[in-house]
């Protein structure tokens, strides 16, 4: 039983997948006599926490009922109240939850306090579900890195692009719209200077079908995007900044660069530091980046070990001759070849969509 009201609880995490940056998604299901009586997700930053709004729909007392939620309730005052507290002071009998939250203003002090109460908790009912739930809170507050989504798409016979550098569009509109939707959950953005010279994407979230309950609110929130541009070669009038919260990113020594242009290390080949640049964003907030970008920054990314989760897109097509899928240096013996895990293969419309993780 309480596997199954503590996945009930992640399908309602799940509804808030598009908005609750740069909260973690929480979901919060109240049972007692193996009844539902209350139930909750957390939608917003600033807004009612899950546990919050499980209590505020409670259809009775919830005095004695076990409280499932999908992450650790918190123990401070932030922008809304303690959900700990509240669990408390409503009475219920008994915390389960999937995983301790690893915030520095947490990490076992919710549960603490819930101990503290007498009320029986469960500190680990689900470690692997609230980590795919949240990949980038996990990571950030563990590890002070964001969690890396590289998106690439691609013919059958590998390429990106024609010969002249065009590419829209090897992929259908339904693998499309699913590229709106990995830019809807995540935090921020990052391409390169190469992909806004060649092809002039615009980087927005803007397709009201990502999730049509919540489409005001997802459209309504611009993301952040981070042009790295080392020598500052981007003009302003590209349409990637007509988004407010795009930023270019160059050197520090880089000519005429914008005037609110982020200047940032470079590392001994003259290109962003990228490790470095990454962990700034953590320290930011910033917990889950999607990298949009061509074969020189999907390589260098890929180089240094940065990506998490990689999500390619394969048109059932043969373009013959073009641009590769990303450059990385040549190997001289293929036991130097890295291996990746499929973790998730669909088709998307009549395209294949693949998710690997790295070995």
């Amino acid at each position: 039983m309480d596997q199954t009201f503590l996945a009930q609880a992640f399908r309602l995490a799940q509804q808030g997948r598009f908005t609750t940056d740069p909260n973690p998604r929480v979901g919060c299901v109240l049972v007692r006599d193996g009844r539902v009586i209350g139930e909750g997700f957390h939608q917003t930053a600033g807004g009612p926490h899950a546990e919050a709004e499980a209590l505020a729909n409670a259809t009775e007392s919830v005095t004695g009922a076990t409280a499932y939620v999908t992450l650790e309730p918190c123990s401070y005052h932030g922008r809304t109240p303690s959900c700990a507290q509240a669990l408390i002071k409503a009475g219920v009998a008994r915390v389960v939850a999937a995983a301790p939250d690893p915030h520095a203003r947490n990490r076992g002090t919710g549960f603490d306090l819930l101990e503290a109460a007498g009320i029986e908790v469960i500190r680990d009912g689900d470690l692997e579900g609230a980590r795919a739930l949240n990949p980038g809170h996990e990571k950030t507050h563990s590890e002070g890195k964001p969690y890396v989504r590289l998106k690439l798409a691609a013919t059958l016979d590998g390429f990106t692009a024609l010969p002249n550098g065009e590419s829209q569009w090897i992929t259908s509109p339904a693998a499309r719209l699913e590229v709106q939707r990995l830019r809807a959950q995540s935090s921020a953005i990052v391409t390169g200077a190469n992909t806004v010279l060649t092809d002039d994407p615009e980087l927005t979230v803007r397709d009201p079908r990502i999730d049509p309950n919540y489409s005001d609110l997802i459209l309504s929130r611009p993301k952040p995007v981070y042009v790295l541009d080392s020598q500052s070669r981007t003009a302003l009038a590209a349409k990637v900044y007509g988004n407010p919260l795009a930023r270019q990113v160059c050197g520090l020594e880089a000519l005429n660069p914008h005037p609110n242009a982020l200047k940032t290390k470079l590392n001994a080949n003259g290109q962003i530091d990228l490790p470095l640049f990454f962990e700034a964003l953590a320290a930011k907030g910033v917990l889950e980046v999607l990298v949009e970008c061509g074969p020189t920054l999907a390589g260098a990314v890929m180089q240094a070990n940065l990506v998490d989760e990689l999500v390619l897109f394969l048109a059932p097509k043969f373009m013959g001759a073009g641009k590769p899928l990303l450059q990385l240096p040549e190997l001289d013996k293929m036991s130097d070849l890295r291996g990746w895990s499929l973790s998730d293969t669909r088709r998307i419309g009549p395209d294949l969509k693949l998710v690997l993780k790295p070995d």
